[in-house]
């Protein structure tokens, strides 16, 4: 199950100070499948790619915070959110290019959450001439592993569940990546913590569909390429986010030639830029080209 880090009114998630865009949401066909997205703002393009426990709709705050300077394309995954899934063999990484084609861009800085920053990576090193910048929030990367440690607090925090029953394997998961192995769920906005849920339900529902269509991964995988990455990449995490992933953006930004470790959000986990979106919006307004 940890392999996979990977509906609600907009107006139900408060983000104090934060002003949160009310989005519109756009389709488009990209390589044989019908895309929903996202499209704020001008300027150099900004995509946007979410957690494998959510869909664009966690990425709200940024886009009102980015779409001053930038043109900004919050997209739904393949199979997630509003995009359709038809039974035809794809890469996320492909799908990426594909919009940028379909949408006439030659190059577009990329910003991912969690599975998000996994798919931005490998667009990053498939793509590489179709990449301005890369920025990863509690990324991982194709091929990484977890840790016995982190497998062994996944059977603590979450044992097992029915993976026919969304609404509690959801509530495990939120527990474990957005509540996080640092903090109580009483000290987390419940919220967010039952705007993740609702999430998150959505996505395994993606998931079990996915799990009957040809997803192809990059090969090699991204572990041992990340010094091809030529772009500038911003690494950061949440601090209350499992270990594995505060190392693994320590790596990230050492063997890139061009990365930037940001400091750790505070009180936050897995969903930084949902939880904490203004030390996220400040961090990203200061290195987007």
């Amino acid at each position: 199950m940890l392999a996979r880090v990977s509906s609600i009114s907009p107006t139900c998630l408060r983000v104090p100070s934060v002003r949160v865009y009310r989005p519109r949401m756009t389709k488009i066909e990209v390589n044989g499948a019908v895309l929903a997205y996202d499209d704020a703002g001008e300027g150099s393009p900004v995509v946007l790619l979410h957690a494998g426990i959510a869909d664009r709709r966690m990425w709200r705050a940024q886009i009102a915070a980015l779409a001053a300077r930038h043109r900004v394309l919050a997209v739904d995954l393949r199979g997630y959110g509003e995009s359709e899934l038809p039974p035809l063999p794809f890469t996320h990484h492909d799908d990426v290019a594909g919009l940028l084609d379909a949408l006439g861009l030659p190059r577009a800085a990329l910003v991912g959450c969690s599975f998000g920053g996994r798919v931005a990576v490998d667009t990053a090193l498939a793509h590489p001439d179709r990449v301005s910048a890369l920025a990863l929030f509690g990324a991982p990367v194709s091929g990484h592993e977890w840790s016995e440690e982190t497998e062994q607090l996944w059977e603590e925090l979450v044992g097992d569940v029915d993976p026919e029953d969304f609404t509690a394997t959801a509530a495990g998961e939120v527990r474990f990546w957005v509540v996080g192995p640092t903090r109580r769920p009483e000290e987390v906005d419940a919220e967010l913590v039952r705007f993740a849920e609702l999430m998150d339900q959505r996505a395994l529902a993606a998931e079990q569909a996915l799990s009957a269509v040809e997803v192809g991964e990059l090969d090699p995988p991204a572990t041992d390429r990340l010094g091809e990455l030529a772009v500038p990449v911003l690494v950061g995490t949440g601090a209350d986010d499992v270990a594995d992933l505060r190392r693994l953006a320590d790596r990230i930004a050492a063997e890139v030639p061009r990365g930037v470790r940001m400091p750790d959000v505070p009180d936050s986990a897995h969903l930084a830029p949902l939880e904490r979106p203004e030390p996220i919006n400040r961090a990203l307004l200061d290195f987007l080209p």
